[in-house]
């Protein structure tokens, strides 16, 4: 009728529970997936040996390394392995003379911890490594993570691409996502886990600067008495030569893999600047652009360290810098961001662009790899985006804090507390060691 006005519409909010939930039905169907069409075109492995699969590698990838470097325990231990001809020369007596080049590049002290499966046969092997790893990872993660939240965790497609790739990054997870929830509660637990995860030091780049900044000093000492011990321990079962070796050829090996990569594969599977640089054709300014995104992280961390700030928000912005500080990180190493999109999903303060952006991090490490097909470098910006979002929230509350109370602002004088992710603050926090 004339005159009359239309009522306004409303759009109704977005129901994020429900389409978390739908996302990780998705995953779960993405993993059995991909595991049914794998096993469909290749048949069953043999259980004893590994054998050449339609696609001329092996199951589990790389656990073929983490299996021959515990073999190589029976004889006179990992050093051989090092030199890439003699390495591969024993892959293709076994495996055939076609067998695509493979590389030992892993410090010798995780042969503390993984040769017993190097004495079992392959196919149990590769099993007992994934299920233990997703163990692992999920006991390292909170109670108050885990409550609702435990197929979202281990369906994440992080998870799913370390277990395709036989990787160690559901391990490496649970170590710096253990180390980090225990820094207040069981400080030398945590420094023992931090020295172990120099089993695969790029993880813990950023972590000398949160603390020292924070004062941690039982945490340092135990972590540097941990890495000290495991490298005496290395030296003195596989001789003292072993780690001068591993400097002199290992690393080359690996600049060169990261530097001369041709065909391209490693620039689609690393996270960093430096990769996304060179996926777009941009060699010559490669390291400048990492140098950049380095030197972001680094000054990101220390801004958010320097005072006490929000841990949920401060655990997640050094695990996201830690991605974005290394020129050498690959998407199966990615699995701890799926815990930091976890301990985030729920907060009462989350905006849509919180949750899309969580929801980005959550699938980039199978998403960046179909991206890159296109030669778009994901991960490198959706990480910085992640962080810089990150940041903003951070100084937002401290904006807030500082308005509202005195007291407000006398506390972000003092430094931060690591309390549990996703559990209430005590109502009369602990000290904190501040520096002598």
């Amino acid at each position: 009728m004339a005159g009359m006005v239309a009522p306004a519409t409303t759009a109704e909010p977005m129901n994020w529970a429900e389409l978390y939930a739908k996302l990780t039905v998705a995953a779960v169907v993405f993993f059995v997936a991909l595991e049914v069409a794998y096993f469909a075109v290749v048949g069953l492995p043999p259980i004893y040996e590994p054998a050449v699969d339609g696609s001329g590698y092996v199951l589990g990838r790389d656990f073929l390394n983490i299996w021959m470097g515990g073999r190589s325990v029976l004889g006179r231990g990992p050093q051989a392995w090092f030199d890439l001809e003699i390495y591969n020369a024993a892959l293709r007596v076994m495996l055939g003379p076609n067998f695509p080049e493979h590389f030992w590049s892993y410090p010798p002290h995780l042969l503390l911890f993984t040769w017993p499966f190097g004495l079992m046969p392959y196919l149990p092997a590769y099993v007992l490594w994934c299920a233990l790893g997703l163990a692992f990872y999920l006991l390292a993660c909170p109670a108050s993570v885990r409550q609702g939240k435990l197929l979202f965790l281990a369906a994440a497609p992080g998870v799913t691409v370390c277990i395709f790739f036989g990787q160690d990054g559901l391990f490496t997870a649970a170590l710096l996502i253990g180390g980090l929830v225990n820094l207040d509660r069981r400080p030398i637990l945590a420094g023992i886990l931090f020295g172990i995860l120099t089993v695969k030091p790029q993880l813990g780049l950023l972590l000398p600067i949160v603390l020292l900044l924070t004062g941690r000093w039982r945490v340092i000492i135990s972590a540097v008495a941990m890495a000290l011990m495991l490298a005496a321990a290395t030296a003195w079962i596989f001789g003292f030569g072993i780690w001068n070796d591993f400097l002199e050829k290992v690393i080359s090996q690996q600049a060169a893999l990261l530097d001369h990569d041709s065909a391209g594969i490693m620039f689609a599977l690393v996270s960093s600047a430096y990769s996304g640089a060179r996926l777009v054709g941009l060699p010559e300014a490669a390291w400048a652009v990492q140098a950049a995104f380095s030197g972001f992280a680094v000054l990101a961390v220390i801004w958010t360290f320097w005072r006490r700030r929000d841990p949920d928000l401060s655990l997640a912005l050094l695990v996201t810098a830690t991605f974005l500080a290394t020129p050498y990180v690959l998407n199966y190493d990615m699995v701890a961001l799926g815990f930091v999109v976890a301990l985030l999903r729920d907060r009462a303060d989350n905006t849509a662009a919180d949750h899309l952006l969580g929801l980005a991090v959550w699938t980039l490490p199978a998403t960046m790899m179909l991206i890159a097909l296109g030669n778009i470098p994901a991960a490198p910006l959706v990480l910085a985006a992640f962080a810089g979002r990150l940041l903003w929230r951070l100084s937002r509350q401290a904006g807030a804090q500082h308005e509202e109370t005195p007291e407000a602002s006398a506390a972000e004088e003092q430094p931060p507390e690591a309390q549990t992710p996703g559990e209430e603050p005590p109502e009369t926090p602990a000290p904190v060691p501040t520096p002598a």
